[in-house]
């Protein structure tokens, strides 16, 4: 029997989470699947393990697993592997595929473009004196962040609009205000900020706040925020293309760029233990299909420190920065 499990970040905003359990639910009505389940990696159970292990007793022997997360960061590239890894050892005979989170993805610039629309500029229009400024959550892996400016690149694009700027909510730089400052000192008079996240959360709620402060601050602009991609009836049509490639065996990652690799997988067995006293040697067989070697025997020179000194403004919501906060996945 075929089953996907569906893996969410989990937030300290209960709120956060019980969006995620009605998207899920949501989408299982539209999956020719006969087994949909819902798991986090922090904060709410169940845990990755708890859902595999639900999955197998309720009789999946093939099972799709999906981040429901925007990028590949340490999340999707090292802990949720490390987990199918332990997993797989325990249930030889059941077949584990591990797909992709949302990723670059047409539909996603569809999202945007809606949001923008919703606040009151129309599709196609280009006023002269406004800004677009696209946030996320920020991360310590340059390949994420990388791919948010590709998006906000693509978004420019296909909108046309002239002046599009690029922030984040901590981790990595520029931050929130440093964009904002940006749009501003390009003459921006309106700057419409467009949340580049799935569901609410701490960080939605402080973006909020952070737009009040502006607002004060600047009087004569005026500054709107734009919904987070939440039950966008797209969205559903994003992960239903990465559960549908998975089952097909198109799943791609990226990895030309990541700064992970067998280094990080050895930097996160001493430091983040995960609990599971195994050796993680992570030699990427989760069905990715990777379009090159893939033989991880790093002779590149890379050092692999991960000091990650980012100015951590944002101090102890950001459940991402795994420098700071390292991740437990606590077998129940």
């Amino acid at each position: 029997m075929d089953a996907v499990l569906f893996v969410g970040h989990g937030s300290k905003d209960p709120a956060g989470n019980e969006e995620v359990r009605q998207f899920v639910a949501g989408i299982a009505n539209e999956l020719a699947v006969p087994l949909v389940e819902t798991c986090f990696l922090e904060f709410v159970q169940p845990d990755m393990y708890r859902g595999l292990d639900t999955c197998v007793q309720k009789g999946a022997t093939r099972i799709v697993v999906i981040p429901i997360m925007l990028f590949s960061a340490g999340h999707a590239k090292i802990h949720i592997p490390a987990a199918i890894d332990e997993v797989r050892e325990k249930y030889p005979l059941v077949e584990f595929i591990y797909g992709r989170p949302v990723g670059i993805h047409e539909e996603v610039l569809s999202i945007l473009e809606a949001r923008l629309e919703e606040v009151g500029v129309p599709a196609g229009s280009k006023p002269e004196e406004m800004a677009v400024l696209i946030v996320g959550r920020g991360s310590s892996d340059p390949d994420a962040n990388s791919d948010l400016y590709k998006m906000a690149r693509l978004f420019t694009e296909r909108t046309g609009v002239k002046i599009v700027e690029t922030g984040f909510m901590g981790v990595t730089f520029p931050l929130f205000d440093e964009g904002m400052e940006r749009c501003l000192k390009l003459g921006a008079r309106h700057v419409v900020v467009l949340p580049y996240f799935l569901f609410t959360g701490v960080l939605m709620k402080r973006m909020a706040e952070y737009l009040e402060e502006w607002t004060k601050r600047e009087p004569d602009k005026q500054f709107t925020l734009a919904e987070y991609f939440g039950f966008h009836p797209l969205l559903k049509e994003v992960f239903k293309d990465r559960v549908e490639e998975a089952f097909q065996g198109r799943v791609r990652m990226n990895c030309d760029t990541c700064q992970y690799r067998l280094a990080a997988m050895e930097h996160i067995g001493h430091h983040h233990h995960h609990h599971h006293d195994h050796d993680h040697h992570h030699e990427h067989d989760h069905h990715h299909e990777h379009g090159h070697s893939h033989d991880h025997q790093h002779h590149h020179g890379h050092d692999h420190h991960h000091e990650h000194d980012h100015h951590h403004h944002d101090d102890d919501d950001h459940e991402h920065d795994h420098h700071h906060h390292p991740i437990t996945l606590i077998r129940k």
